[in-house]
């Protein structure tokens, strides 16, 4: 266990929509920016922009292969996802049923974004059955940026009054997430083969 700690992490960021107004790719880029700087961290950002995505749910026609690699090779995952009407947006659905089986016990933390004052936590726990019924694991260590307009430079920089908050919260949520992806990464390697030995 201690040599796996000491092997590269990759984490797959998930913006959350394909909005050409959107004010939470800005969050998304934040996100996975702070991640790359951890140690033995290797952060992709995935913008849904960048992919296409044909067909309904999981239809083996409807994969962009490029997508399919990136979860292939994720030891877990961290969304930042919008509020649209209490829940989440429709394309970050359709891109999360194009995989189904490189997610299966691996961990995802969360990110929720609003133009409001609520941080986008509904768009979260609506989210959060979706990915459990994929074979995701939640963290218990979600984030949230209220009020997404105010909170980001021009240049798309964490203005100077929110960093001190969001880089202690986002270190919290990296743990948590890197913790889970660790113990669930031995598990993935280890367990099937316990559980599958003869018993004596």
């Amino acid at each position: 266990m201690i040599d796996s700690m000491n092997k590269i992490t990759t984490i797959a960021v998930l913006a959350g929509t394909t909005r050409v107004q959107r004010e939470s790719i800005k969050a998304a880029r934040y996100v996975a920016e702070f991640g790359s700087k951890l140690p033995a961290v290797k952060t992709i950002l995935v913008d849904p922009v960048d992919f296409e995505f044909d067909g309904d749910g999981n239809d083996p026609e409807g994969k962009d292969p490029r997508y399919t690699t990136i979860t292939e090779q994720a030891d877990a995952f961290f969304i930042v996802v919008p509020e649209y009407n209490h829940s989440f947006p429709g394309s970050l659905k359709r891109m999360l049923d194009s995989e189904l089986k490189n997610y299966i016990h691996k961990p995802v933390a969360f990110a929720g974004v609003s133009n409001g004052g609520w941080g986008g936590v509904r768009a979260v726990e609506s989210l959060v059955p979706a990915v459990r019924e994929m074979g995701l694991v939640a963290t218990f260590a979600p984030l949230y940026f209220p009020r997404i307009q105010n909170m980001f430079e021009d240049n798309g920089s964490l203005k100077a009054e929110f960093s001190e908050m969001y880089e202690r919260n986002l270190k919290n949520a990296y743990r948590e997430l890197l913790w889970l992806s660790h113990a669930l990464k031995w598990g993935r390697e280890h367990v099937d083969q316990m559980l599958d030995a003869p018993v004596l």
